[in-house]
């Protein structure tokens, strides 16, 4: 006799931030590979490079693209009620939107800096579950993934694992609220990762050579962190972010889960 599995999200909608490059876009092609139906956002028209790949190598998975700025809350709104015009519900939302744009001691940020940090790495996150989960708690059915960082607990990224922590907090509250109502959140803790290079970078000024330095500390002190002493890999976090997302965590709720070699962050 032959066993075959049903993929795990058979007819289930998806919604993945920041799809276009890095993590998201691993995501984006993970889900397709079992079986999801496919939001795809991202504030970049990259993401519609995505879904002309996904139409040549997974032409049976049905995809939504939408640009728009997951930092703005009326974006956020306006991607949730598309995905829920288009496919009637929202089974996973994804939370991939931030990443840290500068890196150096925290008395050399500015205040401006410091505030676009927090935009960029907390809100994209807040203003999604807050979009996406009236239509979870109708449902009575939704699995939430925050993509948060074992920064929190890291050197020259003050302002970026201060909004990382948010993401943690945030995970943990939303999930006392909505455990029993079926909406579970779970987020995982990034460790360093293995990446092409952006093809749009987060900060598009030329490092100054103090800054380079500033950096490699940041590389430094990641690896030494680690108790396998390297980076992961996309699909190393993919892998994680898909598990949480699915049934196969039916029981797990309110978790930032480290996926950083042994750093627990």
């Amino acid at each position: 006799m032959v066993f075959t599995m049903k993929p795990r999200f058979q007819d289930k909608v998806a919604v993945v931030t920041g799809a276009a490059q890095g993590i998201g876009r691993g995501v984006a092609l993970r889900l397709a590979d079992e079986g999801a139906k496919l939001v795809l956002v991202d504030r970049s028209e990259l993401v519609y490079e995505l879904r002309d790949e996904l139409a040549s190598s997974h032409p049976q998975t049905p995809v939504l693209v939408l640009t728009a700025d997951m930092e703005q809350a009326t974006d956020c709104q306006r991607t949730m009620q598309a995905a829920v015009a288009h496919f009637g519900r929202i089974d996973v939302l994804i939370n991939n939107v931030g990443g840290t744009i500068w890196a150096k001691p925290f008395e050399h940020y500015q205040v401006d800096e410091i505030e676009a940090e927090v935009r960029r790495s907390l809100f994209p996150t807040l203003w999604c579950c807050h979009a996406a989960l009236p239509q979870m708690l109708a449902q009575g059915s939704g699995s939430i993934v925050n993509v948060s960082s074992i920064a929190t607990r890291a050197i020259n990224r003050v302002p970026y694992g201060a909004a990382k922590g948010g993401v943690n907090a945030l995970t943990a509250c939303l999930a006392f609220e909505t455990a029993q109502r079926g909406v579970r959140v779970n987020a995982i803790a990034t460790g360093g990762t293995e990446a092409p290079p952006r093809r749009i970078p987060r900060n598009a000024a030329e490092q100054t050579e103090q800054e380079k330095v500033w950096y490699q500390q940041i590389i430094d002190q990641t690896v030494q962190s680690s108790l396998m002493k390297r980076y992961g890999t996309i699909d190393e976090q993919v892998g994680a972010i898909v598990f949480l997302a699915s049934d196969e965590a039916s029981y797990i709720t309110g978790v930032t889960l480290p996926v950083g070699g042994g750093d627990l962050g």
